[in-house]
C-alpha cells in the first residue's frame, strides 16, 4: 500500500474506487461495511464482489441488503453482526439460503445485540481486546453465542457483559464530503463509522464530493487525515439507501429486493446485469440529487 506524508502525518490518498479496493482487499480477510440506515457503502460492496474476493468475516450492525448480495454471491464464509433483515420489509433471503442450506456456500453467523456490536467496535478503535458493557442480562442470546460472557466487576461485584473487540482488516465507510488533505465530513445520522474506520488496520472512504477546504468549524471532522488510508469521490455511492442534504432513500428498491432475492435465478439475473456489468459510475445515475452541486460532473478521482 502506498501512503503520503506530509511531514510526520500520514495523508490519505485519492484513488479510483477500483483501485483501493484491490489494493486493501484480499480473501480471507475481516472487513467492515458501516452505515447505520444512513450513507451505508453499496459502492465499495459492488467493488469487492466484481473483484472476486471469497472467505471473508464480514461484520456489520444491521446487515442488510448490501451483506445479502455479499454473502449470495459467495463472499463470505462468517457474518458478526446484530439484527438481520431488510429494513420495513422483512428477511434477507440470501443470508438465510446460506444459513440453512449452504448456498453458494456455507455461513457460520455469530449474534449480537446492537450495544454489544457498538461497544465491540469502541474497544477496537482502542486497540482493547474486548468490551464491557451492561448488557445480555436475562437474555438467551449468550446461550447459541460463546463469545458472549459474563464477568464480575473487580471493583463492585456488579455482573457485565464482556465481548471480543472488532479490529477489521479493513473498514470501508461512505460519507458527504473530503477535503483534499484527507478529512472526512460526516453529517446526518454517524451510525458507528467513526469507531469502524478507527478499529481497523486499513480504510477506504467513498465520498459524494472531494471540496478544496472545508467551510466548517473544526469539531464537524468526524475522521482527520491520518485515520484514512483512501478515499474514492463517487456520486450516490449509498444508493438505496440515503446521503442527508444529497439524495432521499429509495424505499422501491428495498421492496423490490424481497422480490428480487426470494429465487436464485432471478437473483443471479439481477446481480449479473445491475453490479457484475458496471462500474461505480452507475451510482450517480440511480439518484435525484438534492444537491445541484452533486450530479456526478465535478473533479472525479474515479473513473
Amino acid at each position: 500500500m502506498i501512503l503520503f506524508w506530509q511531514g510526520l502525518v500520514k495523508m490519505a490518498q485519492l484513488a479510483s474506487l477500483q483501485d483501493a479496493v484491490r489494493d486493501v482487499m484480499s480473501d480471507g480477510l475481516c472487513v467492515a461495511l458501516e452505515g447505520f440506515t444512513h450513507l451505508i457503502p453499496h459502492a465499495s460492496a459492488h467493488e469487492i464482489i466484481r473483484q472476486g474476493f471469497k472467505n471473508l468475516t464480514l461484520v456489520r450492525m444491521t446487515p442488510d441488503i448490501i451483506y445479502d448480495q455479499m454473502i449470495g454471491m459467495g463472499c463470505a464464509s462468517k457474518l458478526i453482526f446484530s439484527y438481520a433483515g431488510n429494513p420495513g420489509v422483512g428477511l434477507l433471503r440470501r443470508l438465510r439460503d446460506a444459513v440453512e442450506n449452504q448456498w453458494p456456500v456455507s455461513l457460520e453467523i455469530e449474534e449480537h445485540s446492537h450495544a454489544a456490536m457498538a461497544n465491540a467496535y469502541e474497544a477496537g478503535a482502542a486497540a482493547m481486546p474486548c468490551a464491557l458493557f451492561k448488557g445480555y442480562l436475562g437474555a438467551e442470546l449468550k446461550q447459541v453465542n460463546p463469545n458472549i460472557k459474563m464477568i464480575s466487576c473487580p471493583f463492585t461485584g456488579e455482573e457485565l457483559a464482556a465481548v471480543p473487540s472488532i479490529r477489521p482488516d479493513v473498514s470501508f465507510i461512505h460519507a458527504q464530503k473530503a477535503d483534499r488533505k484527507g478529512n472526512i465530513l460526516i453529517e446526518g445520522i454517524i451510525g458507528i463509522q467513526k469507531e469502524a474506520v478507527l478499529s481497523a488496520a486499513k480504510s477506504v472512504v467513498t465520498v459524494e464530493e472531494i471540496i478544496d477546504e472545508f467551510d466548517t468549524h473544526p469539531n464537524a471532522v468526524i475522521l482527520p487525515h491520518w485515520t484514512i488510508d483512501y478515499i474514492a469521490e463517487v456520486p450516490g455511492a449509498a444508493h438505496p439507501s440515503y446521503a442527508q442534504g444529497y439524495y432521499a432513500r429509495d424505499n422501491s428498491a428495498y421492496k423490490e429486493w424481497d422480490i428480487l432475492s426470494a429465487d436464485r435465478e432471478l437473483f443471479l439475473k439481477w446481480m449479473a446485469e445491475h453490479v457484475m456489468q458496471q462500474t461505480p459510475d452507475v451510482f450517480a445515475k440511480r439518484v435525484q440529487f438534492t444537491n445541484p452541486q452533486s450530479s456526478g460532473q465535478g473533479d472525479s478521482c474515479d473513473e
